[in-house]
Formats: C-alpha cells, structure tokens, sequence
C-alpha cells in the first residue's frame, strides 16, 4: 500500500467554509436555508478531486451528495455518512456563521454537530484520492440531509445504496459510539366536558384529569429507569409539551400531552403498551377520565455489536494512529446510524470531540478532526481490502 498525506491547512478552510454555510434545517427553522447550497460545495468538491458524484433529490431545497471512490472490485464498500442540516441559531451567543479558531478550537453553528466530522469525510476522500493507494473496496461517502427533523436524507439513501459497513461520523470524543438509544414520540389525548366556571356540576377539567395521568407518567419513569444496559444505562420519558383549555371561566373539555419516550434497543415495541396501560390505571380509579394515546413517531436503536468486522477495523486503525487502546461506548442520542443499520449495513458511531451541540456556544476541535480524518482513512485501507 502506499501513503497518504493529510493537508491541515485545506482541513482548516474546509471546516470553516462549511460553517459559513447557512443549512438550517427548514423543517426546524423557516428561516432555515436548506442544504441546497452546502450540496453544491460539496458535489464540487468531490468532482474536483475525482470521484463519482450522485445527486439524489429530496425536495427543491435539500439534496443527498454520494460520492464514490471506485476500488478495484475485490474488497468490502465501506460507506462514511454524515448529515448537512443543522438546528436554527436563535439565542446564541456567538455568530454562527462566521467561523472564530481560537486556543485549537473552531466556533460556529455546526461546528461539532456535525460539520467536523463532514470535513474528516472530504479530506480523507481527498488524502487517498491524491495517493497512490490501491484499494480493492469501493469507499462510499454519503452527505444526506434532514438528520435533525425526520432523517429523510439517510432514509432515501439506503433505498439507493448498501455496503458492508458503515461510519457515522458523528461527534463522539474520539470515542467509539457501538450502541445509542432511540425514542417515541407519543400524543395523549385527555377528554372533559365544557361547562361555564360557575356550573361545577356540569364541567369535566381535561386539565385537572390530565394531572392525574402525570402522576401516573412520573411513577413510570422510577421504574423504567431500573433498567440497565451496560453502555446506555436506563431509558428515561419526559413530558414535552402540555396544551388544553379556552376561557379562563370555562371548564376545559379538551387537553393534551406530547411525551417523549428515550429507549434501550427492543423498548420501542412496548412503549405504547406501557403508556396505555397508564391511562388504565387512572381509568380505573376515576370513572370521569377518559383519554387515549397514539404515536406520532418513533426511531429505533442502533444496537450495534462489538465484534463486527467495521468495529475490529476501526480499533485497528484508533491504536495505529493514537497509540492507545479506543474507549467504546454508547451515546444518548440518536444518529442516522440505526436506519443504516435496519437496512442491513452494519454501523458504528466515530467523529470529532466538541461541545455545545444545539447550545448558544458550540464549537469543535480542530486537531480531534485531524485524528478523526487520519483514523477514517486508516480504517477505510484495512477494511476495504478485507474480502
């Protein structure tokens, strides 16, 4: 095999030309851009260094960029994946667009979620595109879209493409992401009877009933959390959101409880159940409440094995270049890695250190994306070359 070079000074404009780049997601934000304009910098990115370009159109504003870096047909496809969309800059602190290093860190919306890890993706494509290394697998480099809203990106990408492992290359401290939680997004409907405040015989509270199921919701969450997963920990449930009433003088005949539901891999099959049988509890012990509950959407976890061939080679690749063994473990947070891994592509979670995800302040470090670039290339020889 031959070696590969690592430019840190084209690394640097890179990160810093994608934080310029406004990719609100629009589902989140309306003031959101899209990431029509970072598609087009990265397709021509990619073209200029060689590698196949496909588009994979999501709707007018948000495109899918896949390049592929052909091997010579004898070894295993490795897909690197990683999303263009970001959350919205309201209440931050710094200016999102315009990208500040300072003391080795880069600021900007971005920045570690996840526009480090996309960077490590085009300058890893771009070290071995400009060796004279021979791979025998082919490397597929996916740039989807909408990973902060529904993940129509990666779910659109899989009905294309397929490989025999994968990378997301999402934010994990140089650490080693095997497994992460999902979540169910669930709605729950609580009935009353409007009546005028001054007729209490006649009104059933929605808001007062729905009280009662919060109790319930609480007393449920001290018991999940007795479950254990040995890199997870327990999954947890929260009330998001609470709705309901008209006039301050009216009884309410109507409220509402969005729920969100964190998972252990297998959890979300039950969920429903477990929140049903909730409301049959208060059920029994008010004949006045009435209420139902529905899913409005739900991700399964990446369960992840320790043993697969991606993870043996990017341990490999981790002590080669750090020098050290890599810590695995699993994340709270959902990546795009679990729609991968449902499709049948066996998935692992790896990318840059940062902080402030989502936060008023976030930023990335530059030399973690220098370690995350030369360990992905690192990877991508030995497991490509694996038949």
């Amino acid at each position: 095999m031959g070696k590969y070079k690592i430019n840190e000074k084209k690394l640097l404009k890179i990160i810093k030309d994608l934080i310029s780049i406004n990719s609100i997601n629009p589902y989140l934000d309306e003031k959101g851009n899209g990431e029509w304009e970072i598609a087009n910098y990265i397709s021509e990115f990619l073209k200029e260094i060689g590698l196949e370009v496909n588009c994979q159109k999501i709707d007018e504003k948000r495109t899918n960029i896949i390049g592929i870096l052909k091997g010579n047909g004898k070894g295993k496809t490795l897909m690197l994946n990683g999303h263009t969309d970001t959350v919205g800059v309201e209440g931050m602190s710094i200016q999102p667009f315009f990208p500040k290093f300072e003391k080795g860190k880069i600021y900007g919306r971005g920045s570690a979620d996840m526009k480090g890890g996309l960077s490590a993706m085009l300058i890893a494509a771009d070290s071995i595109a400009n060796s004279n290394l021979n791979l025998k697998g082919d490397v597929i480099f996916a740039f989807v879209v909408d990973e902060e809203y529904k993940s129509k990106g990666t779910e659109n990408l899989v009905e294309e493409y397929s490989a025999d492992a994968a990378i997301v290359c999402e934010p994990t401290d140089l650490k080693i992401g095997i497994t992460h939680k999902g979540f169910v997004w669930l709605k729950v409907e609580v009935f009353g009877k409007a009546a005028h405040g001054s007729c209490p015989s006649e009104g059933i509270d929605a808001i007062v009933k729905a009280g009662k199921f919060l109790i319930e919701l609480e007393d449920y969450e001290t018991r999940i959390i007795k479950r254990r997963h040995k890199l997870l920990g327990s999954p947890s449930v929260h009330a998001s959101k609470i709705h309901g009433g008209r006039e301050i003088s009216t009884y309410p005949d109507y409220c509402y409880i969005e729920i969100e539901r964190r998972t252990l891999p297998g959890e979300e099959i039950i969920v429903e159940e477990e929140i049903n049988y909730l409301i049959e509890r208060v059920s029994r012990r008010d004949k006045n409440f009435k209420a139902k509950s529905e899913v409005l959407f739900l991700r399964e976890a990446l369960r992840g094995e320790e043993n697969d061939l991606i993870v043996n080679s990017l341990e490999k690749a981790y002590k080669r270049v750090l020098k050290r063994k890599p810590e695995f473990i699993g994340l709270s947070f959902w990546t795009d890695g679990a729609i991968l891994e449902k499709s049948g592509i066996p998935t692992v979670v790896f990318g840059p250190s940062g902080k402030g995800l989502h936060s008023e302040v976030e930023y990335v470090d530059f030399k973690s994306i220098v370690y995350t670039t030369k360990i992905l290339i690192e990877t991508i020889i030995d497991f490509c070359d694996k038949y």
